[in-house]
C-alpha cells in the first residue's frame, strides 16, 4: 500500500498536469456530485494537498474535493479526451485544453466547503503530515511524549495516521532501524538523545524517500538515495552490525528488523 512518500508524488504529477488551468469538462460518477460539474467548468484547480493517505483538490471557486483511494482507488494522467483501456470504474474526470486527470475506483469522494472539510472525521483524527514542511522535529517530538502517545508501543504507534500522517508499515521499520531501537520500545521510556534521534528520523527519512523519488540502489548505503536497509531483506546481514535480518508479524503487518542491533 502507498505510503506518505508515494502519495505526495503522485499529487505531483496530477498537479503537473492541471494546475492552474482553466477546466474543460467535468465528470463525477456519482449523483449527489453531479450538482458540481457545470460550476467547475472554467474553474481552475490551484492546488492538491494530501492529508496522510487522502488527496484534497482545491478549486478556485473555493471548493475542495475530497477523495480517499483506500485499497483500490487510483489516479491517472492521461491526454484530453483519452479513454485509456481498463476494468476499473472511472468516478472523477477533470479535463483541461490538453490533460485530464481521472481517478478510478475510489469509494470515498465528497465535495466541500472550507467549514465542512475542517469537520471531516478523518481530517479531524489524522495527525500532522510527516511531509509538511513546517513540521518540525522539536514538535513531533511533543508529540512522542504527549500523554495520547508516550505509553504506545512503537509497533503500532508508527501506523496509526493521528499519530503522524503519511507514515506506513516500510516507513515504519527502516525509521526504528535508522535509530536501533526495536518495535516493543515506548517514548516514555527512552532517553533525551534517543528521542532526538527518532524525533528526528520520523521527518528526515520520509522526506528522503520523497525527495529521491523512493529510489533503492543496492549499491549505494551511505549516499543520499534513498534505500531499503532491512524491508525485504529478511535473511540477510545487516550492514551496521553484520547481523541477520529478522521478518515477524507485529500490528498485522510484516515488520523486518536486526535483533542483533535495534535494542
Amino acid at each position: 500500500m502507498p505510503e506518505g512518500p508515494e502519495i505526495r508524488r503522485a499529487a505531483d504529477k496530477l498537479e503537473a498536469a492541471v494546475l492552474d488551468k482553466p477546466l474543460t469538462d467535468v465528470w463525477f460518477a456519482f449523483p449527489e456530485l453531479k450538482a458540481f460539474e457545470q460550476a467547475l467548468i472554467g474553474q481552475k484547480v490551484e492546488r492538491i494537498e494530501t492529508r496522510g493517505k487522502a488527496l484534497l483538490t482545491r478549486f478556485s471557486n473555493g471548493q475542495t474535493l475530497y477523495s480517499h483511494n483506500q485499497l483500490y482507488g487510483v489516479w491517472r494522467v492521461v491526454k484530453a479526451g483519452q479513454v485509456p483501456p481498463t476494468k476499473r470504474v472511472l468516478r472523477v474526470k477533470l479535463q483541461t485544453a490538453d490533460k485530464a486527470i481521472l481517478l478510478y475506483s475510489a469509494s470515498e469522494i465528497l465535495m466541500l466547503n472550507d467549514e465542512q472539510l475542517a469537520a471531516h472525521p478523518f481530517l479531524l483524527r489524522v495527525g500532522p503530515d510527516v511531509l509538511d514542511m513546517t513540521l518540525t522535529a522539536e514538535q513531533v517530538k511533543e508529540r512522542l511524549l504527549s500523554k495520547r502517545f508516550r505509553n504506545r508501543q512503537f509497533s503500532g504507534l508508527l501506523l496509526d495516521q493521528a499519530f503522524l500522517a503519511g507514515l506506513g508499515n516500510y516507513l515504519r521499520v527502516e525509521i526504528l532501524w535508522h535509530v536501533g531501537l526495536a518495535a516493543g520500545h515506548k517514548a516514555q521510556d527512552l532517553t533525551e538523545e534517543q528521542l532526538d534521534r527518532l524525533a528526528n528520523a520520523l521527518l528526515d527519512i520520509p522526506r528522503l524517500s520523497y525527495n529521491t523519488r523512493g529510489s533503492v540502489d543496492e549499491n549505494k548505503h551511505h549516499g543520499s538515495i534513498f534505500s531499503f536497509k532491512v524491508f525485504h531483506r529478511a535473511g540477510e546481514k545487516c550492514e551496521r552490525c553484520g547481523g541477520v535480518i529478522d521478518k515477524i508479524m507485529l500490528s498485522s503487518r510484516p515488520f523486518y528488523w536486526c535483533p542483533h542491533c535495534q535494542r
